[in-house]
């Protein structure tokens, strides 16, 4: 394993190879009981219950324990001074951050022997992986990704003649014949990036990659700046508007108004808008993700996520036996139905969801156009890809990117100098923790 100082942390001078020999999990004794696999969730344990109960109720030699955490802060404090101890260490965490970051603190035990066998039976999206990785090692179970795709208020484009938009130049050009009736055709939120971020993927870019023993950093590729033009057409063209996050109710209200018309979505989000909206449901209809003009193929952004298996685990094996089943077992993903809406949790890990989507698809938000999105959200996941790879770093740097992005959407810094800002930003932080960085 060639990352000897690739992830090395400030706090804590350890090398991602002596991670994987030092972190290895030794089987425990259990005598004559099965093993016990503890997970920690910060989800709502209502609905996390159902799953544990029916791994428990299935299985004689392994035993599911669910430890509610109180949120997700709390679950990383207290991940963090488990593994520092050594003491009631948990082998299944819900995740608390992206896998590089948290393995280079080292926390988190190298599982790839393990989990190979399930790799190489297929049970997984391939677009799953990425995100349960760093370089060729696994230090988690990927846990899937969401499918992307759009919302549009068809109403309201109908009411003034605009046609679907199936390319982002499309959507701006639709922006603005919208712009003059007083209606936006997008948000973007202040304090959100992730325009910028899904973009950058969608165009095949990344702004991290390893190399040799080290890490490259570039955030001026041709994928960044095709995603930068983009939004910035949407800055300068006043069509879009900036509603923030941070109060829902009002946000709602907002996209419920008609005022602002496509949204970028997934499938965890429909059922809430449903719910939520009083005037416009039934005014929205599912459709592609629009594509940049020159894509020579159909391509959704689908970074991922993983159950983690922290350092001082004793039963790395049974972890992530426990952990494959509950992303991709049939049973499981059953158990998550939530009887008020008639939908799964989204099993985003799995090569084919068909059996899920339709419960995924609430009622009357589509109105009549509610066949259209099993197309839709099918299609997404086929056409699901992740270049995306995390640094080490990229916690620190997504909040640097939080404050240049909320500077740019003011218009007080284009695009471009986000970018630049960034590149020199994340070179510096690598490198004032010990971290090779090459070509910058």
């Amino acid at each position: 394993m060639q990352l000897a100082r690739i992830a090395l942390s400030s706090a804590v001078a350890v090398t991602l190879s002596l991670l994987a020999t030092a972190c290895g999990g030794a089987e425990g004794d259990q005598g004559d009981g099965p093993v016990v696999i503890e997970m920690w969730s910060w989800n709502e344990e209502r609905a996390m219950k159902p799953i544990v109960d029916k791994f428990n109720a299935t299985h004689d030699d392994i035993q599911l324990k669910l430890v509610k955490q109180v949120d997700l802060p709390g679950a990383a404090a207290n991940l963090r001074n488990a593994v520092a101890s050594g003491e009631d260490v948990p082998c299944l965490v819900q995740s608390v951050g992206e896998v590089p970051a948290l393995t280079s603190e080292g926390l988190l035990t190298d599982v790839t022997d393990a989990l190979q066998p399930y790799l190489d039976d297929g049970l997984f999206n391939e677009a799953a992986l990425s995100g349960a990785k760093v370089g060729d090692r696994y230090y988690g179970v990927p846990s899937g990704f969401n499918p992307n795709f759009m919302m549009i208020n068809r109403a309201v484009y109908d009411k003034y003649g605009i046609e679907v938009p199936t390319t982002w130049d499309e959507l701006i050009a639709a922006g603005e014949k919208l712009r003059p009736h007083g209606v936006y055709v997008m948000n973007l939120a202040g304090e959100d990036p992730s325009t910028l971020v899904n973009l950058v993927q969608q165009a095949g870019g990344s702004w991290y990659e390893i190399e040799g023993d080290a890490w490259r950093v570039d955030f001026l590729s041709e994928a960044s700046r095709k995603a930068a033009d983009i939004v910035q057409q949407l800055i300068d063209k006043d069509l879009v508007a900036h509603q923030t996050y941070l109060d829902r109710p009002a946000l709602i209200k907002y996209f419920d108004s008609g005022r602002m018309v496509s949204l970028p979505t997934s499938t965890w989000q429909l059922t809430k808008y449903e719910i939520d909206f009083q005037h416009s449901t039934g005014d929205w209809q599912p459709i592609d993700l629009p594509q940049f003009s020159d894509a020579e193929e159909f391509v959704t952004p689908a970074h991922g996520g993983a159950e983690l298996v922290p350092k001082g685990c004793q039963h790395v094996k049974e972890a992530v036996e426990v952990s494959v089943w509950k992303a991709t077992n049939k049973e499981a993903i059953n158990a998550t139905l939530d009887p008020k809406t008639g939908a799964y949790a989204w099993p985003g890990a799995v090569p084919d969801p068909s059996p899920w989507v339709d419960s995924a698809v609430p009622e009357r938000l589509f109105g009549e156009r509610r066949d259209e999105a099993r197309n839709v959200i099918m299609k997404a996941v086929e056409a699901g890809r992740d270049p995306w790879v995390v640094g080490p770093n990229y916690t620190g740097v997504f909040a640097e990117l939080q404050d240049q992005w909320a500077k740019a959407v003011k218009g007080e810094i284009t695009m471009v100098e986000l970018l630049e800002r960034m590149q020199d930003f994340t070179v510096k932080d690598l490198r004032s923790k010990n971290i090779d960085v090459v070509g910058s």
